[in-house]
């Protein structure tokens, strides 16, 4: 009898072993709710911009400091991107910025998408507790994502039936940056510029001056706006904070429609060519 009962415990250990190897890990732990007091909102500084950024703006109106490992978007409306290491420790505060990039717009050649809900997810410690995950819901629909959703989108639509972009024709003509916007085919439809934008550096004056200012038609492949730059600013501090001197907006139309706001920056090489022209022309160098 116990060599019977020896022989089966050794059948069943195998059997047991393989079960074992093969059952899913346990399910995660559900996200917590936010500790008391503590909450979240979404802001842009212009800094942000350039940089596909935004703060999560944490407020905590509580004395138990608050340890935020790390912050992640997450919204059917962007790209979702890997949590963002944030280690900040915040005590009291009214509020503190945790600035975290954000994805990629997922726009539709259909049309400008409707904004889908946002929540903020932190890995988080409340005092001397555990770090856990926890979930805070941002209001819908945030003005904020509203507004980069549909900038983004809008640009989009219009990519898709021309790229925009700073052609290689620019000098100084006199105390004048002269050159062109290059319209090049990338999809269908009437592409038509309807207005340049300047930035905070520079004023860009179109040469024409009736719109559209150029009209890429259904069986051109090129079109071109002719546009001067000239400086915006003169003052030192301007030059200092360059953070949007290059981001120039481009309304075009698709076929009529919509206006839509496309930001076109130049290549790096022309941007160092402005700025030594900017601040030869303000007196300051260069």
């Amino acid at each position: 009898m116990k060599r019977t009962a020896a022989f089966l415990g050794m059948a069943i250990l195998p059997l047991g072993l393989l079960t074992g190897c093969g059952a899913s890990e346990a399910p995660a732990a559900p996200p917590a709710d936010p500790p008391k007091g503590v909450s979240v909102s979404l802001a842009q500084w212009r800094s942000d911009e350039p940089v596909h950024a935004i703060e999560v703006a944490v407020t905590n109106t509580t004395d138990t400091p608050v340890y935020f490992s790390d912050v992640q978007l997450v919204t059917p409306s962007f790209k979702t991107l890997p949590p963002e290491r944030a280690d900040a420790l915040l005590k009291r505060t009214p509020r503190t910025d945790l600035r975290i990039p954000y994805g990629a717009a997922n726009c539709s050649p259909k049309g400008l998408p409707t904004l889908q809900p946002a929540t903020v997810v932190a890995h988080l410690r409340s005092g001397s507790e555990a770090l856990r995950r926890v979930v805070f819901k941002v209001p819908h629909p945030d003005p904020l994502l509203t507004r980069l959703l549909r900038d983004e989108c809008s640009a989009f639509l219009i990519k898709e039936a021309a790229d925009i972009e700073f052609g290689d024709d620019w000098t100084q003509v006199g105390k004048v940056m002269r050159g062109s916007l290059v319209l090049t085919r990338s999809g269908t439809g009437v592409v038509a510029v309807q207005d340049v934008g300047g930035t905070t550096h520079y004023i860009a004056t179109p040469v024409k001056k009736s719109r559209p200012l150029a009209t890429l038609d259904a069986g051109a492949q090129q079109a071109r706006v002719a546009l001067e730059l000239t400086p915006g600013r003169c003052d030192p501090h301007a030059f200092a904070e360059g953070k949007k001197a290059f981001l120039f907006p481009v309304r075009a139309t698709i076929d009529g429609g919509e206006e839509r706001v496309v930001i076109v920056v130049p290549p790096k090489p022309l941007q160092e060519r402005l700025t030594a022209y900017a601040l030869k022309t303000c007196g300051l160098g260069g």
